[in-house]
């Protein structure tokens, strides 16, 4: 089968209960999204396919073929992502570990449309968590990068 990740083009063989989250860090080698619960709990997963997020532990890489999958690694081009850079700039992370979940899910966020107001950021955010409790600086980090892309 064949997945294209982040523009290129990666041919596997996989057997068929391989979820995308384990075909893109153990097959492809791309480990920036992370594994954090293995039951879409936490949001640490979060990809984008065909420009939707989506929790990459909870689909199976053959159901993404001919699909355009992007990763935290494939969100920047040479420069950082305004969501990126507005993490960075409102310290929107602590131990890291969930960030670039949060970075994609909040780059789906601004896209979507639902980045309006910090309670609604909050609403479409919640199903990426973050342990170190670095909420308010994901949602200013949201906001900051909405105002940026509008």
């Amino acid at each position: 089968m064949s997945l294209r990740v982040n523009g290129k083009v990666y041919e596997q063989v996989l057997e068929p209960r391989v979820t995308l989250l384990d075909a893109l860090r153990e097959r492809i080698g791309l480990t920036g999204t992370k594994k954090g619960c293995d039951r879409g709990e936490c949001g640490a997963c979060t990809v984008h396919v065909d420009g939707r997020r989506i929790k990459s532990c909870l689909t199976l890489a053959v159901m993404q073929q001919n699909r355009e999958i992007t990763t935290v690694e494939g969100l920047a081009g040479g420069e950082l992502h305004p969501v990126q850079a507005a993490f960075l700039r409102r310290d929107g992370f602590q131990c890291g570990f969930c960030t670039p979940g949060q970075v994609m899910s909040a780059v789906a966020c601004v896209a979507e449309g639902h980045a309006g107001s910090d309670d609604e950021i909050r609403e479409w955010m919640s199903g990426n968590l973050c342990r170190c409790g670095c909420y308010p600086n994901i949602v200013a980090a949201v906001r900051d990068a909405a105002e940026e892309l509008s």
